[in-house]
């Protein structure tokens, strides 16, 4: 009996010592969802200084918009890494989710870019333009164009524009909406393209140097570490908030992206 009570013992604190991931907020493991650049990239860096606090950081890079959302929602991931609050705010609309906000990291300033043009004003009149199809990222999109006077929009403060609410287009652009990941994949096939800054960077482009058009450092799209309801208060989440935002990964940001990522906090 008391070798039975020894082996049960055993097994319930191995079962004790390896438990972690996205259900159990008891363990040590905190599984984050990001696309590759530039959130995995400063996620590698804040990897070391969560092992030290004795969390050990696992990194799912993903190359869509809509996984990293879903994963955290079925708790297959316990955060996500990648997105604007508009963009949570129209998923959480479309799929009845309640994702929640954990912290502000970076400001990615959105461009436009061009092969074919080294300037705005070459664009000709009948110029195809290509932009991203999930809601928040159009709209954005649409917002820089207007903002530069190459459409007017209806109301041109609405963060959800599409190009039925362009209200004046005087070069009659063509919109051709693509999925965010497609479009530096197809910037040598149309006049512009609106890419979210990301997937410029991972295609080597210099958001700095190549955008003909840009947003400004007063960008109020910040990318945000999001969580869920259920999560949000867990010792690992905050160890992660509060590493994100530190003077080290500050100074990360800077050095790494010189200007073409800004710390948001």
């Amino acid at each position: 009996m008391k070798k039975l009570m020894a082996l049960l013992a055993a097994a319930l604190l191995l079962a004790g010592c390896s438990s972690s991931g996205s259900g159990d907020t008891g363990g040590q493991t905190l599984t984050v969802a990001a696309t590759a650049v530039p959130h995995a990239e400063i996620l590698k860096q804040v990897k070391p200084i969560l092992a030290k606090e004795g969390v050990d950081l696992q990194i799912k890079v993903f190359a869509d918009y809509v996984q990293p959302n879903t994963q955290v929602v079925e708790k297959a991931i316990d955060l996500n890494y990648f997105q604007t609050k508009p963009f949570l705010d129209t998923f959480n609309r479309e799929h009845n989710t309640d994702l929640v906000i954990v912290t502000g990291v970076h400001i990615e300033p959105f461009g436009a870019y061009s092969r074919k043009y080294k300037s705005i004003d070459q664009l000709p009149v009948g110029a195809t333009v290509t932009l991203p199809n999930d809601p928040a990222n159009e709209g954005r999109a649409l917002l820089l164009l207007a903002k530069h006077g190459l459409i007017t929009l209806n109301d041109p403060n609405n963060e959800l524009a599409t190009p039925k609410d362009i209200v004046a287009n005087p070069k009659n652009l063509v919109f051709k909406p693509l999925e965010a990941a497609m479009l530096p994949r197809t910037l040598d096939e149309v006049d512009l393209s609106l890419i979210n800054t990301n997937y410029a960077l991972a295609a080597g482009l210099n958001p700095i140097k190549d955008a003909l058009l840009i947003e400004d450092k007063n960008s109020p799209y910040v990318n945000y570490l999001v969580g869920r309801p259920d999560n949000l208060h867990d010792p690992r989440v905050q160890k992660l908030a509060k590493a994100l935002t530190s003077p080290q990964i500050k100074a990360f940001i800077e050095q790494k992206y010189k200007g073409a990522v800004l710390p948001a906090f």
